[in-house]
């Protein structure tokens, strides 16, 4: 019979992942909301946090991706059609989603 004493020294849960939404939340924090970030650091809650408005700007992505493609034309069949403007279109679109993420989630 084997008796396990807990020494203190158990292993912590792991970190979620942070991913490129989450690194500029904290950036933002670090640089322009000091207090905030100090109070996160402190709270041991920063990490914490900086997933958590990863995934919310994934997900708010992910939301508004079609609707900006359907409100900009680009269709299956422009797909089909011309490849290369579909790109470009789906790539603003993109690039228009990023921006409505940043603003609504991390540059406040």
């Amino acid at each position: 019979m084997r008796i396990l004493i807990d020494n203190g020294n158990t292993p912590a849960a792991p970190r979620p992942y942070i991913g490129h939404y989450g690194r500029l939340r904290k950036a933002y924090l670090e640089q322009y909301r000091p207090d905030l970030y100090t109070a996160l650091v402190a709270n041991e809650k920063l990490h914490e946090h900086c997933a958590e408005i990863d995934e919310a700007a994934r997900s708010r992505i992910d939301l508004i991706m079609p609707q900006l493609a359907k409100s900009a034309g680009a269709t299956e069949a422009l797909k089909a059609t011309d490849p290369m403007k579909w790109v470009g279109l789906m790539n603003a679109c993109r690039a228009q989603a990023e921006e409505i993420a940043k603003f609504e989630l991390i540059y406040v």
